[in-house]
């Protein structure tokens, strides 16, 4: 079984100081936009959940916005429409945290919890955050897939499990079984990589419904 170090709380206060160049860049959203969420983010889902899905950090109008993953932007619109379409949630996605939309057996999390400027994290608030994914990933019991939406999820999630990186190297539609659990990669659901065609929404189904069968046999 992979050992976690397992930190005093899996999210981060309203006001987590740790990184300085986040923390001032969500001062600044707050004063431009008051009404908005503007604190890390928390997963979404119930920890006794199966799947965990790992994204990258909260989108500046998206998930920074609402206050919910992937929620109020494209790259929620096609992550939410497949979760919807393999039975990992239900309800209607609209966008907006007050719509009724359910995860089942299914959590959803990311690297970093705060907006980033450009939203390019740097790596020292990736490996700070860490932490936080390490304690989301080691309180949930009945863990058995986790989709790593991009090579910063990926990578941060083998350090956070303690895994080489040469022993699970990042490919979309790879799976990489642990002592506990498959990963499942896929390259970041991002508006960017379905415009440029790096990533189109078969492909990302394709992925979905890997885990669905897996996790039904």
């Amino acid at each position: 079984m992979t050992s976690l170090p397992v930190p005093a709380e899996a999210e981060p206060d309203h006001d987590c100081p740790l990184c300085p160049r986040l923390a001032e860049f969500r001062a600044e959203a707050r004063a431009k936009e008051p009404t908005w969420h503007n604190a890390p983010v928390s997963s979404f889902g119930n920890a006794t959940a199966r799947l965990l899905i790992v994204g990258l950090a909260p989108g500046l109008q998206g998930a920074n916005r609402t206050g919910r993953p992937f929620t109020g932007d494209y790259a929620g619109d096609l992550l939410y429409a497949t979760l919807l379409e393999y039975g990992f949630a239900e309800g209607t996605y609209q966008a907006r945290p007050d719509d009724g939309l359910k995860l089942v057996d299914c959590r959803i999390s990311n690297a970093v919890r705060c907006v980033p400027p450009q939203n390019k994290p740097l790596p020292i608030e990736i490996n700070t955050c860490r932490q936080f994914l390490a304690t989301t990933i080691a309180t949930m019991p009945k863990l058995r897939a986790i989709v790593l939406l991009g090579r910063i999820a990926h990578d941060t999630t083998l350090k956070a499990l303690g895994l080489r990186a040469a022993a699970a190297p990042f490919s979309h539609g790879a799976v990489h079984k642990t002592d506990n659990f498959r990963l499942y990669d896929s390259y970041h659901c991002s508006r960017y990589n379905t415009n440029t065609g790096v990533l189109t929404p078969k492909m990302f189904r394709e992925v979905f419904a890997k885990v669905r069968k897996d996790l039904d046999s």
